[in-house]
């Protein structure tokens, strides 16, 4: 709408309508007005934030799917997990042993690798297809065959050739059973060393054996364990996918709901329909603004006005009543929902359910609140920027289906990031779980402080301005698209 502006003198604004000519006339503001406007203004902008967050609580808390996604699951799925790999290394794997010498040496070779923790022989077989044929129904990971005429050679000093075959699908197997064949084998060497030095002391049968000695230390997992080594990344990653969930259902459900009160069908052609509509709008609205503007310049010629002033002003135009700023308290409301939730569950996947299962937590609280920070600011604006692709409640989980095992992939944990294209690691540059599991498997586990992990907790902040610039412009459209569904359905 145009305002036509009179005589000063006379101290009034009076504004035209285009359909009849009418001016419309009312006092000037005064300081004091001004003054309450900016009040009430500042108390309207903190009641739209506290309506949004409010409402979002209430989504979520009258929401059996969501009250699942986002606090049941993340609660309950660590703890799953820590079950599972609660054993750490893999024990008892089971081996077949082909022992076709069948002397006493090469059964004091069976019976020590039968004593270690990590292989336990369940079979004997005659020949080596019988054995493989016992690997092959899963009933052995691994084949260990002793020659024969083993012990005739070692007394002759010909060197002899024990086999080991591994079942490489599962490597983990294979690890267990490689390492104990070799360590069997270095202490049957070791004593038939010694047995060659007759009248040897001991210091001398020490020095024979072990020319060479080392000295093995694990750094940052003393166990080895493999929960030590997967399940910090996991939790990380847990807090991310949920969040995605929680938040997509979230965004599916207030669409949906959103079509069947202005009376549109949930179909896939949504976006499309509001585009056209918001379209209409703003050829309506141009339409309207150049019959007003015809209506003040007549005013003015016929001597009604002294001067016509263009301004912006229609209270029912979508773009107009759903600014930006508008759209960033929305944000700002519902960002801050989501947070006050993933806050408390955070504090219990990642500093409680380590502490409960004896897993390494060397970080100090200080230095773990403030590198999950950015992660927990990054991660919701990442879900509600994702959230645009959820055109109904189901949406989400197809993209959570997708993108869960590629994003533990990407972070660098199962497989080095150094050794993947430089197109995938820049892939994984955009995904918070990327340094956040990074920094945080440094500050659980290798006892780092804030100041070793500076890069990802700024790369972690970055992220975090980058996707709520995204997730303003998400929410600006998606109120831009509500009010044009509404005006389009109520005729204004």
């Amino acid at each position: 709408m145009r305002l036509v502006q009179l005589e000063a003198s006379q101290g009034l604004w009076c504004t035209a309508q285009h359909s009849v000519l009418q001016l419309h006339c009312l006092p000037l503001p005064s300081e004091t007005n001004e003054q309450n406007r900016t009040r009430e203004l500042r108390l309207s902008n903190y009641y739209n934030m506290h309506k949004s967050f409010r409402n979002t609580l209430r989504d979520i808390f009258t929401d059996g799917g969501l009250i699942i996604f986002l606090l049941v699951v993340p609660l309950i799925y660590p703890i799953v997990y820590a079950f599972i790999y609660n054993e750490e290394v893999v024990r008892d794997v089971p081996v077949v042993v082909v022992d076709g010498d069948h002397s006493s040496l090469s059964r004091d070779f069976v019976r020590r690798l039968d004593a270690s923790p990590d292989v336990e022989v369940v079979a004997h077989a005659n020949s080596l297809a019988e054995a493989q044929s016992l690997v092959r129904h899963r009933k052995a990971y691994g084949v260990v065959s002793l020659p024969s005429q083993m012990n005739r050679d070692l007394q002759r000093g010909t060197p002899v050739r024990v086999q080991v075959y591994c079942d490489m699908s599962g490597m983990l197997y294979y690890k267990a059973v490689l390492a104990t064949t070799t360590d069997v084998a270095l202490q049957t060497n070791a004593r038939i060393k010694v047995s060659r030095t007759p009248g040897a002391t001991q210091r001398q049968e020490e020095i024979t054996t072990a020319p060479l000695t080392y000295e093995h230390v694990a750094l940052y997992n003393p166990q080895s364990g493999f929960a030590t080594f997967l399940l910090p990344a996991v939790l990380v990653l847990i807090l991310q996918q949920t969040m995605i969930l929680g938040v997509g259902m979230e965004a599916g459900t207030r669409r949906e709901r959103m079509d069947r009160t202005h009376g549109f069908p949930a179909t896939d052609d949504l976006t499309l329909d509001a585009a056209a509509i918001l379209k209409a709008s703003d050829e309506a609205h141009r339409e309207e603004v150049k019959r007003q503007r015809e209506a003040a310049e007549a005013a003015v010629t016929r001597g009604e006005a002294a001067e016509v002033k263009p301004r912006w002003f229609h209270p029912q135009h979508p773009r107009r009543r759903h600014a930006p700023m508008r759209a960033l308290r929305s944000l700002l409301g519902r960002s801050s929902a989501y947070l006050s939730i993933s806050i408390p569950v955070a504090a219990f996947v990642l500093g409680v359910v380590p502490r409960l299962f004896h897993f390494p937590q060397l970080a100090e609280f200080g230095d773990l609140a403030l590198f999950i920070l950015p992660y927990l600011l990054a991660m919701v604006m990442f879900a509600i920027s994702l959230s645009a692709l959820a055109h109904q409640r189901e949406s989400i989980i197809l993209i959570i289906v997708f993108t869960s095992v590629p994003m533990l992939f990407l972070s660098g944990v199962s497989w080095p990031a150094s050794a993947m294209p430089w197109y995938w690691k820049t892939l994984g540059v955009v995904i918070p779980s990327t340094p956040a599991i990074n920094g945080f498997v440094r500050l659980s586990s290798m006892g780092a402080s804030l100041s070793d992990v500076a890069r990802e907790w700024c790369h972690l902040w970055c992220i975090t301005g980058v996707y709520t610039l995204i997730a303003w412009w998400v929410t600006w459209r998606n109120e831009r698209r509500k009010m044009s569904l509404k005006n389009f359905r109520t005729g204004k």
